[in-house]
């Protein structure tokens, strides 16, 4: 993994591990992932960025081993936006930070840039649009199919179910038939589900998608943020060929006008060719080239 480095730091009552790359005294870039993912997802992104100036910090979000369980049970999107900005906090980020998403962390970047735009300069999302864009297309009926593992996460079946020949089975179905780094990659998945504990975590962001009980006060602010548009400039890339949340359904046509219509002025949506939804290890050369340029103007 080259010059990166691992670590940890207390954050929003957690104790998030994390691994990181590039000058101390650097702005922040903070990268955060998904679901079945883990911080290696980063990989080959966090050299690029340290390469350029930045002090990349991938942390393993919350419930994800080697970070702790959270005791309130809180995996609503506010929180997650929460983390985030706690993170910028914990890591003496400043006004020059960035925070870059994919999946479940898009969901954070969204919330933690409206939240305190004040803490980011600007913002990358990735395979997951802006919740006004997600609500239409999830209840197509093609996308309902690709989404059948969200509603056998909402039932008690779910923590018998999520194995490991389950999460080989989601990367398969969502990655080009090209990909060729999903072993590894699910290895790491597996280490951070290794516990019930942990598992049932992962679970619990899906179970607080429409569960609203499962939402705490505390969060109230950020879970607000979360469906809201911002101010900071985000970029957001999809797969051309993601079979998690098809582009058929975000980019009709490659039309990405949608996506835009949900993101804050200055914004750009754009398809990467030959991704699938892990678009980052699909096709690093392509993403990292877009997110530099991005951050770079």
């Amino acid at each position: 993994m080259g010059d990166i480095t691992t670590g940890s730091v207390k954050a929003n009552g957690l104790d998030f591990c994390y691994l990181a790359a590039g000058p101390e005294n650097g702005p922040l870039a903070l990268c955060l992932h998904g679901f079945p993912d883990s911080a290696h997802t980063w990989r080959h992104l966090l050299p690029e960025l340290a390469a350029a100036g930045y002090r990349a910090v991938a942390p393993f979000m919350r419930g994800y081993a080697p970070t702790s369980v959270p005791e309130d049970g809180a995996y609503q999107g506010g929180a997650l936006a929460a983390d985030a900005n706690a993170l910028h906090e914990a890591f003496g980020g400043g006004s020059d930070a960035v925070v870059i998403g994919h999946d479940w962390g898009a969901f954070a970047t969204y919330g933690a840039a409206a939240a305190a735009p004040d803490r980011w300069r600007k913002a990358v999302a990735m395979s997951v649009p802006p919740i006004s864009v997600m609500a239409t297309a999830f209840f197509d009926y093609e996308q309902l199919k690709r989404s059948f593992y969200i509603f056998v996460f909402q039932t008690p079946l779910a923590e018998a179910a999520v194995n490991r020949a389950f999460i080989e089975g989601l990367w398969r179905d969502w990655s080009p038939k090209d990909a060729g780094y999903a072993a590894e990659d699910v290895d790491h998945v597996m280490d951070c589900l290794g516990t019930p504990d942990n598992l049932s975590a992962a679970l619990g962001y899906y179970r607080a998608m429409f569960d609203t009980s499962r939402h705490t006060e505390r969060y109230a602010a950020e879970q607000e943020a979360t469906t809201s548009i911002g101010v900071r400039p985000v970029l957001y890339l999809h797969g051309a060929e993601d079979g998690c949340l098809g582009p058929d359904i975000v980019t009709p046509g490659g039309d990405v006008s949608g996506v835009l219509a949900g993101l804050p002025a200055g914004s750009r949506a754009e398809l990467v060719p030959g991704g699938g939804h892990f678009l980052q290890l699909d096709r690093p050369a392509d993403v990292n080239h877009r997110i530099l340029d991005w951050l770079s103007t």
